[in-house]
């Protein structure tokens, strides 16, 4: 996630709060998808960015999970992210992004 993509998630915490966000990714590989999961959660791991130490905790999935499909209208899920999820591993980028979910909500334990 590149350094204006993270100060603008910052902007948008000042403005609305961190319990009124949700964060959508579209990264297409499962790595990516975690490395910017953990980014707007516990802060950007490669300590490139505005985000680097800071956590933010924000709720954050990915288009390809199941939650944010059911949540939207199916004929305009399939227009804008059909050819994505026919063409990328959605289950491994599902996972990533669950998984960031489950360290962090253990964590606060």
């Amino acid at each position: 996630m590149d350094p204006h993509t993270q100060q603008t998630i910052i902007d948008a915490v000042g403005k609305h709060g961190r319990d009124n966000l949700i964060v959508v990714l579209g990264t297409p590989s499962p790595e990516a998808a975690a490395i910017a999961a953990e980014t707007v959660t516990i802060g950007d791991p490669t300590y490139a960015g505005p985000l680097a130490e800071t956590r933010l905790g924000l709720t954050v999935y990915h288009i390809l999970e199941e939650q944010v499909r059911a949540a939207l209208d199916p004929a305009i899920y399939d227009q804008q992210v059909g050819l994505m999820a026919e063409s990328l591993d959605m289950p491994a980028i599902a996972a990533a992004v669950a998984g960031v979910r489950a360290a962090i909500s253990h964590e606060g334990k």
